[in-house]
């Protein structure tokens, strides 16, 4: 875990940054960071300008010259109404930017998290990388405007010390060393003494507060499950078990950030503002300078030590910023593991071949962890247009076969021959319901697909769904189609899909456990008369009459292979 301010952070955001400024959108993206330089050079004269002005209004009130005072007034008036604009136009750029690679990365790691089935991989391999949503959600939004806050400081604060020194030095050479030395100081110290303390904190609150929402997310999605069970009260308590924990870190972060580190820093950056006073005072008694050259002074002093000293003062946003810097970099750098994996392997893995066929060759199949051999030396090819039925009891590994097939499964040896992908569809026992329209749930998985509206009402009739579409105000109709429909309709219209899509293989993993035997029946029928080989996973013994194999798997590793007669 990075909880420490080292080049270690640098090198972690680079290699997030680059991404984008030596990406295809490079030209753009320098284009506008130069114009917000040329910005910031002019906003920086233009406030210097302004301080020089202040000061020359305080020196004609105090030698009460009032035509010096009006015309220094014209100037100062001039000077604000091109500066307004111009950095009111630099925050507008800033963020304009941002924005744009916010867009860029969030594709960028989106692109990656979909690839190589990360997704899959996160979910149900890798425990370390927490809330993966939360990480290309949150943690980019914050990685890309923060990134540019912080640089845009950093620029601003050298033009800033460049300008404003110029002018303290003038008044005082002394100044301008007392200035950087207590900045310097106050810096180290800030960063040995809380750096690495707030930067953890920080991480374990961004952890704490996505595992928070995950859990209410959980309860959502889970609500009809839970309710049947009457496991309200243990949700509850665990709900508040999470809360709990994202309530005693703020507690931990409050303590350290605003009272600690608040006590350092109001005394720390309220010192400044008598310094000038002090160093200037002597020569305005002994009539050296005017009156306005102390407010000149405070300005300038105020302008340069706000400058030095944006690591202190910025030190709060600048920790989370660290964490999420370490959040997004993992799961980059996870990512990235698995889009350049070599096919080497510690392990042994089952080997995919691509074909217009389905067949397995001496296959044995273990869970992912190696720690369970499922099914050993199975063999068996499949002919195009028939069914293979595969029954066992519960823990088999009839669904994990089906995972082997799709090719999120690889532990292992054998061959399993297969079509591409895309010539396979696969039905879970709970369908996935996307968001979108009905007609979007009776084409997936393809986005767009040019089929008219009669024959999707065919298909729906086909799969006793008929008035479906009916009620819910047509085929353009949007729901959520999970809590809408029973398991029963969604696996119908699951099953629609395979008439529509017209796979050259179907894997029917318990499809149709939801149903009576009527409807089930009825989708076996249409299935039989479509052009498609199918696979069917389930425990009924009405399923055989509409298969041509049977594959048996037991517990001991054992399987056997019948003709259904």
């Amino acid at each position: 875990m990075m909880n420490r301010f080292n080049f270690q952070v640098f090198k972690r955001f680079w290699a997030i940054a680059k991404l984008y400024w030596f990406g295809n959108e490079k030209k753009g993206a320098w284009t506008l960071l130069g114009l917000l330089f040329i910005l910031l050079i002019a906003y920086t004269l233009l406030s210097v300008k302004l301080t020089e002005e202040q000061g020359n209004i305080i020196s004609s009130l105090s030698a009460k010259s009032p035509e010096r005072f009006w015309t220094t007034i014209k100037i100062f008036l001039g000077i604000l109404i091109v500066y307004v604009p111009l950095f009111a136009g630099f925050n507008y750029v800033q963020y304009r930017l941002g924005n744009y690679w916010r867009r860029w990365l969030t594709q960028n790691f989106l692109g990656r998290y979909f690839s190589n089935r990360a997704f899959y991989e996160l979910g149900n391999f890798n425990t370390n990388i927490d809330n993966p949503d939360q990480r290309i959600s949150e943690d980019i939004k914050g990685f890309t405007q923060d990134s540019l806050v912080f640089l845009l400081v950093i620029i601003n604060s050298i033009f800033q010390v460049a300008a404003f020194s110029f002018v303290l030095w003038k008044i005082s050479p002394n100044l301008v060393w007392l200035l950087v030395g207590y900045a310097l100081v106050g810096t180290i110290f800030a960063t040995g003494v809380f750096g690495k303390k707030l930067v953890k904190v920080n991480f374990d609150q961004l952890k704490k507060e996505a595992n928070f929402r995950f859990g209410l997310v959980r309860i959502r999605e889970n609500s009809e499950s839970i309710a049947f069970y009457q496991g309200e009260n243990q949700e509850n308590n665990k709900l508040k078990q999470i809360f709990h924990e994202v309530f005693e870190n703020f507690n931990l972060l409050i303590l350290w950030q605003e009272l600690y580190f608040g006590l350092f820093v109001n005394t720390y950056e309220f010192i400044p503002y008598i310094i000038p006073a002090i160093v200037v005072a002597p020569s305005v008694f002994d009539g050296t300078f005017e009156v306005g050259k102390v407010t000149e002074a405070q300005i300038a002093f105020a302008r340069v030590f706000a400058s030095l000293n944006i690591i202190v003062s910025r030190f709060q946003s600048l920790t989370a910023f660290v964490a999420g810097i370490d959040r997004l970099s993992s799961l980059d750098e996870y990512l990235n593991r698995l889009e350049h994996k070599t096919t080497r392997r510690e392990r042994p893995t089952i080997d995919t071949v691509e074909d217009g066929r389905l067949a397995i060759q001496r296959l044995t199949l273990q869970t992912p962890n190696y720690q369970k051999t499922l099914v050993r030396n199975l063999s068996f090819a499949l002919e195009p247009r028939t069914g293979l039925l595969i029954m066992g009891s519960s823990g088999c590994g009839k669904s994990s076969l089906l995972r082997a097939i799709a090719g999120l499964w690889n532990s292992g040896t054998g061959v399993i021959t297969r079509p591409h992908l895309a010539q396979m569809l696969f039905l879970p026992q709970k369908p996935y319901m996307i968001l979108g329209t009905l007609r979007n749930q009776l084409i997936y998985p393809q986005a767009e697909l040019s089929i008219e509206d009669q024959q999707l009402y065919h298909v729906l009739e086909q799969v006793n769904l008929a008035d479906l579409a009916d009620r819910f105000g047509g085929l353009n109709a949007e729901q959520d189609w999970g809590d809408v429909l029973s398991l029963g309709e969604q696996q119908r219209l699951a099953f629609a899909r395979i008439l529509i899509n017209k796979p050259k293989y179907t894997i029917l993993d318990e499809a149709t456990s939801a149903l009576d035997l009527k409807n089930e029946e009825n989708l076996y029928n249409h299935l039989k008369k479509s052009e498609t080989t199918f696979i069917s996973v389930g425990h009924r013994s009405t399923l055989l009459k509409y298969h041509k194999l049977v594959l048996k798997i037991e517990n001991s590793e054992q399987w056997q292979l019948e003709q259904v007669t």
